[in-house]
């Protein structure tokens, strides 16, 4: 029996205990962390969490493979910032363009937020068309209607928009308030003023 549970585990030609133990020692190198030209490497830190990531997406049970709260924390990567994953992520999807970007360019990055603002920036001024001065029309300014006047929402409003939102783009339910509790139990730093 102890055989069976063992190639139970098989996923992908890789096994589930060593994405667990790659997560785990992302999550340590996740502290160490600060460079982006050592963590873009083959064996750098954003390069593998992004692979790993990339695995378990393509492994999720959501058709949109978002990857569950549960399976980050067993594979030990949930301390790791979302915004870091994502970037990760979206690193190995771009892998290529990204590599081709840092080598034409003439300055350096200091992570991957940067070169994603330069790499968007860049394909905006490339998709700009070129236009002489006469034909520069006067920007129009959208103006807002003002909200003076008008009832508070309450929390059933908020909470039925919320559920078709989360209908309409099939987003977990479960998962959105795994985030929320996370989100109001996380520490508020309180300045005071002197």
């Amino acid at each position: 029996m102890a055989n069976s549970t063992k190639s139970q585990t098989k996923v992908v030609g890789t096994t589930i205990d060593a994405m667990i133990k790659e997560g785990k020692a992302l999550a340590t190198i996740w502290k160490q962390t600060n460079s982006l030209k050592d963590s873009t490497k083959a064996k750098g830190f954003d390069t593998r969490l992004g692979k790993l990531l990339q695995q378990l997406k393509a492994s999720s049970p959501v058709d949109s493979g978002q990857i569950s709260r549960q399976t980050l924390t067993t594979h030990g990567v949930h301390i790791i910032d979302r915004r870091r994953r994502s970037e990760a992520l979206w690193f190995v999807e771009n892998e290529v363009e990204c590599r081709d970007f840092i080598a034409k360019s003439k300055k350096g990055f200091t992570s991957l937020t940067a070169l994603q603002a330069s790499m968007r920036k860049a394909s905006k001024e490339a998709e700009a068309p070129t236009t002489k001065v006469e034909e520069v029309e006067a920007p129009t300014t959208k103006v807002e209607p003002s909200n003076v006047g008008q009832s508070p929402v309450s929390k059933q409003v908020v909470f039925d928009k919320l559920v078709k939102v989360c209908d309409a783009n099939g987003i977990d339910m479960l998962e959105l308030a795994e985030m929320i509790i996370d989100h109001s139990t996380a520490p508020t730093v309180t300045t005071v003023a002197a």
